[in-house]
């Protein structure tokens, strides 16, 4: 599977994560699109914080970490429910797809 990004085929796993991250606004409109969601600003706001987290850290926050992280700085007093709504496939690993970012370490990997 790949995304058609840009003009440019970019490869994926078989889960549909992006093998290299991409950080362009297109990216995110193109895996948005086949995940089936209608981006609004509190979607592009949670991406940020992932591209920044996984710039900065080299991988993305567990959910609990996320949802802590986002309640308290991104949308304050947000909560599961609320990630969940906008990324409803799962806040940590749908986010990170849809960010363009490679799929995420699984449990314990943090």
């Amino acid at each position: 599977m790949s995304y058609l990004i840009n003009g440019e085929d970019k490869p994926t796993d078989a889960d549909g994560y992006l093998l290299e991250a991409d950080f362009s606004d297109e990216a995110v409109q193109v895996i948005a699109a086949a995940e089936g969601l209608a981006l609004t600003d509190d979607h592009w706001k949670i991406i940020s914080f992932l591209r920044d987290k996984y710039r900065e850290d080299g991988h993305t926050p567990n959910f609990r970490a996320m949802l802590k992280e986002v309640s308290e700085d991104i949308l304050p007093g947000c909560d599961s429910k609320g990630l969940y709504d906008l990324f409803p496939v799962g806040p940590a690993k749908q986010g990170c797809k849809v960010a363009g970012l490679p799929q995420p370490y699984g449990k314990g990997g943090y």
